[in-house]
């Protein structure tokens, strides 16, 4: 049996991202439902939002699902509280030191996931305990690695250097994508610009429309100075490259960036002055449809993929 369906007990061996404000009980359910694995995105949730998702996630399906927590944002402690209390039973981490809370998390049972950009961080992960790593190459959206090392160059890296279940994510929306993903090395795949473009992503229909629209060449890494980030180019993008024409200091960066960006681009639809999250696969992303569409469509394309290889040997 595939090693992540047995670690998480799923049927599909595809974990949809804990994206900021896109990533509520509404996805979380609907991929876990449609036999992935869901994950709520804590990072863009204050702790008793979050306990109102995990007890409607509840209620929405049987089947496992999981919390993302970015460990750059504050209230931690409540975070971690909470989905013990709540009982959840898979905790992604990101974004952080994996031997901060992996001991807490293991004590109470829980299976403890953790987001890496680089082979050195996946062996401290490995060393922290955790049962599972996502090794995300920098084509990802959102926050991502300083090394700008491609999905296709870290998955065997990590693969090579590691015993534990790997997980591939970054350029993954397609069935053919994640076959490539697994041929390298990779026991799942971790989606996420492709489940931003689906009904029940809680992300502002003129930030999906955004995506489906998006062409090769339309995202970019930026902000390295502050924690690097990929989105689309806009306004606010444009902004950020004119400061940087001054060579400006880093609280001059912070400044410009301000409180609530990604908000007010993701989650409000201000597609100008808002950060818009992406990767850049969303050039292959055109339509938005149902989470549980996107998961049946990668699945039969990696088999379809699968079968064309087969035959090819």
């Amino acid at each position: 049996m595939n090693r992540i369906c047995k670690l998480f007990e799923i049927q599909y061996p595809i974990i949809q991202a804990g994206m900021v404000w896109a990533s509520g009980w509404r996805l979380a359910s609907a991929v876990s439902n449609a036999g992935g694995l869901g994950l709520i995105g804590a990072g863009s949730m204050h702790p008793e939002v979050l306990r109102e998702h995990l007890q409607k996630c509840k209620k929405a399906t049987q089947k496992p699902f999981g919390v993302n927590v970015p460990m750059l944002y504050p209230d931690l402690e409540k975070i971690m509280q909470i989905i013990v209390d709540e009982g959840v039973k898979i905790v992604f981490t990101s974004a952080g030191n994996p031997k901060t809370w992996t001991p807490f998390l293991k004590e109470k049972g829980i299976t403890v996931v953790h987001v890496v950009s680089s082979v050195k961080f996946a062996l401290k992960s490995q060393e922290a305990g955790v049962d599972a790593v996502v090794a995300e190459g920098f084509e990802a959206g959102g926050h991502n690695g300083r090394e700008e090392t491609t999905t296709f160059t870290l998955i065997p890296m990590v693969k090579e250097k590691i015993d534990i279940p790997l997980i591939a994510a970054g350029g993954i929306a397609s069935g053919r994508g994640m076959l490539a993903a697994m041929v390298l090395g990779a026991d799942g795949v971790q989606v996420g610009s492709r489940f931003v473009a689906s009904e029940e992503a809680s992300s502002h229909p003129n930030f999906k429309q955004q995506v489906v629209d998006a062409q090769e060449g339309d995202t970019v890494l930026t902000l390295k100075e502050i924690t690097p980030v990929r989105l689309l180019k806009n306004k606010f993008y444009k902004d950020v490259q004119s400061l940087y024409a001054k060579s400006p200091k880093v609280e001059e960066l912070q400044s410009l960036l301000g409180r609530g960006r990604a908000k007010k681009g993701m989650f409000e639809g201000d597609l100008e002055e808002g950060e818009l999250e992406i990767g850049q696969i969303a050039g292959l992303i055109h339509d938005i449809k149902p989470a549980a569409k996107i998961v049946d469509d990668m699945m039969q394309e990696y088999e379809r993929a699968r079968g064309e290889m087969l035959n090819l040997t």
